[in-house]
């Protein structure tokens, strides 16, 4: 096996997980030296407890570092390199194979030429793989560095290295080479040099040679140790990756990744004008939770976000009312929150894009980050105390990250930014607080003219047995509730068979038991969940390019809780604030068989959806109400993923909102699949008439 499996059995690629060991070392001042990079070795020797090791106990998870472009470096070789900012280079992952090594560089090549880029030289990668492992050896790709100029200012040409990338990485994934999986750029930039593998952290300094040398220098050393959970480890999911490395889970990334994708349709960026279309998908496909973050603050990076800023919104800090935070910065999160889904950990991230160097916590804070500042201006974070020894005269200061909070280092002003002026001037950047109060109006502020009442009369117990009720789902769960407030907890687990073991009859939503978070999470508490957590929502679709910035963003109804109940459903149903309306698509199939199936039913969903959204609509209302004997209703579920996905495909999604009117929803497992799977706001109006029955019979 010469690279990583493709699904199979029970491994499928996208749950690749990371729980690992992170750390950088610099000069304030950007003073480089070799001791800077023999210091990050230091500091990932002492993070081997962080990274995992195969079987024969010297394959490593993964280990790299990543350093500024020594320019001089190649000078003394006698490479006749462009000054600074002219001047880009990375290392490429090729095949072994001969033949189709020459075909990836032959793609590489052409695309290079095509996007007015210059190949100055290739340079062999000096190595000793003597020092690795069997499994390492068996799967090390071939490795060149290429040398690279173009007549561009050094962010234009930081632009263009990384659209060339992005289409050389699509034209190898769409070849017909056998080995493509082998093929992979771990950098390529004017301003950074990644040096990793499938390494030990004790065997990167001595595998790459480079590492080695006393003239290599740097005033940055950003390091990582890979502990690949339930994965397989390899040499291109080793990292850090182009501007981070990442020390914990990202638990939505299924999420993230098809929110992005569904953005595509609407981004615009005249930073990279023509170029922007090249570049998709943003997110690199069968790549670890740490890549794709990585491949999205790459992208918001180098359309214009600066570093903390593109860090925040990706991964914000609580900004309920329990945190305490200035207004205007609780806005600056909440105004960002209405079209950007947060990337939630537990995660603890260090970022560099060569000349600022930096780290902050996940709104959780259950990953350690820890600092030292010394006397000779040496920074040195790490994710646990004693990653780099100073004797304690040194040291000048000592701290930890809390969660949600950044540190960042100027390497060029010579300047460390805490976490409250970097907030202060995010917060300031634009009038959040302003557009918020204009444009954004709370449900719960709207004036309903009467009550609507829970009670479906004659068709209760009619709905009751075709949405499947139970007597455990009326006194168990709903009951329970409704009396308490909270999800109902057994004392000896779950030991229902899997439903699709089963041979009953099942929801749709059983089948979606299994689908739990399989890392190293520890419970989160509820005293500690309240702290970091909402269940804010809005409506109103975002119709505009996520990459710009204004009041448009925020012409949305937000809601106080996204399960809402008949009255508020009625005041959404009916709605028209700022132009608002909606569409109102019925979840039925024909009982009879022949036309109207369950498949054509569902298609014709998915087109009244997309009509939708060609009208002009803000939101369609997905409805399971009127059900006769002729006609079933398509389960809640499958209807809300059916659209989305179909919308997604359409390149259409991000210009409506899901609302979903059914009977069938009635537990928490159900709404966080809806949610989960792309609606915004559900009323389970049968849950409701449920609970009005009990009040009315005594029974709560």
């Amino acid at each position: 096996m010469k690279t990583r499996p493709r699904q199979q059995g029970l491994y499928v690629p996208e749950f690749e997980h990371d729980n690992c060991g992170i750390g950088f070392v610099t000069h304030i001042h950007g003073k480089k030296s070799h001791e800077i990079i023999n210091m990050g070795l230091e500091v990932l020797v002492n993070m081997s407890h962080r990274g995992a090791e195969g079987a024969d106990s010297k394959t490593g998870d993964g280990a790299g570092i990543m350093i500024q472009i020594p320019r001089d470096f190649y000078l003394i070789q006698g490479y006749n390199v462009p000054p600074e900012g002219q001047f880009g280079t990375g290392i490429l992952f090729l095949p072994r194979d001969e033949k189709q090594s020459k075909k990836c560089l032959g793609i590489f090549e052409r695309i290079m030429a095509e996007e007015g880029i210059t190949i100055i030289d290739y340079r062999e990668v000096p190595r000793n793989n003597k020092v690795i492992g069997d499994l390492a050896r068996e799967v090390e790709p071939e490795m060149k560095q290429v040398l690279l100029e173009a007549d561009l200012e050094q962010l234009d040409f930081e632009r263009k290295l990384y659209v060339a990338r992005k289409r050389v990485e699509n034209a190898v994934r769409k070849s017909d080479i056998p080995l493509k999986e082998q093929f992979y750029i771990p950098s390529l930039s004017t301003r950074v040099l990644i040096y990793k593998g499938m390494l030990t952290s004790g065997q990167l300094g001595d595998y790459y040679l480079d590492l080695k040398d006393e003239r290599l220098s740097s005033a940055i050393a950003l390091v990582h140790s890979r502990f690949s959970t339930n994965t397989f480890p390899s040499w291109d999911l080793a990292q850090p990756f182009r501007l981070l490395a990442h020390n914990g889970e990202i638990n939505t990334i299924k999420g993230n990744r098809f929110w992005m994708e569904a953005r595509e349709s609407l981004l615009r960026s005249h930073y990279l004008d023509d170029d922007l279309s090249k570049i998709f998908p943003i997110i690199e496909p069968e790549k670890s939770d740490s890549a794709s973050l990585d491949n999205v603050l790459e992208f918001m990076y180098l359309t214009g976000k600066s570093l903390p800023h593109a860090v925040s919104i990706l991964v914000p800090e609580s900004w309920n009312t329990k945190n305490p935070i200035s207004e205007d910065l609780r806005s600056f999160y909440e105004y960002h929150s209405t079209f950007l889904e947060p990337w939630d950990g537990p995660a603890s991230l260090i970022f560099s894009d060569g000349r600022f160097i930096g780290g902050t916590l996940d709104r959780n804070g259950l990953r350690p980050s820890r600092y030292v500042i010394t006397d000779s201006d040496i920074v040195v974070m790490g994710s646990e105390v004693g990653v780099k020894y100073f004797p304690p005269n040194e040291i000048v200061e000592k701290g930890r990250l809390k969660p949600g909070k950044m540190l960042l280092i100027d390497t060029k002003e010579g300047k460390i930014h805490y976490d409250q002026e970097l907030k202060s001037e995010l917060a300031t950047h634009n009038p959040y607080r302003e557009w918020l109060a204009r444009n954004r109006v709370n449900l719960e502020d709207i004036e309903v003219g009467r009550q609507v009442s829970p009670d479906p009369g004659e068709d209760y117990n009619c709905y009751l047995q075709a949405f499947g009720y139970s007597k455990e789902d009326i006194e168990f769960i709903i009951s329970g509730m409704a009396e308490k407030g909270h999800e109902p907890v057994g004392s000896m687990g779950n030991d229902t068979p899997l439903a699709v073991l089963s041979d009953k009859p099942q929801r749709l939503f059983n089948y979606f038991r299994q689908l739990f978070a399989q890392v190293t999470n520890p419970a989160i508490d509820p005293i500690r969940e309240e702290l970091v957590m909402s269940l804010t929502g809005y409506i109103g679709s975002f119709q505009d390019n996520l990459l710009n910035e204004g009041p448009e963003h925020i012409k949305m109804i937000k809601l106080k809780s996204p399960v809402v109940n008949n009255t508020y459903f009625q005041v959404i149903k009916n709605l028209r604030y700022k132009g608002f309306s909606a569409s109102i698509i019925p979840l039925h199939f024909s009982a009879a068989g022949g036309p109207g199936t369950l498949a054509e039913s569902l298609e014709d969903v998915c087109r009244q959806a997309e009509q939708a959204v060609d009208d002009g609509k803000n939101y369609i209302i997905l409805s399971d109400r009127e059900i006769t004997k002729d006609l079933i209703p398509i389960p809640s579920l499958l209807a809300v993923s059916a659209v989305h996905h179909y919308l997604i495909n359409r390149r259409k999604r991000m210009q409506i909102d899901i609302v979903v009117e059914t009977a069938e929803a009635r537990e928490v497992h159900h709404f966080a699949l809806l949610f989960g799977y792309g609606a915004s706001v559900i009323n389970p109006y049968m849950a409701f008439a449920v609970i009005d029955r009990l009040v009315k019979e005594k029974a709560i």
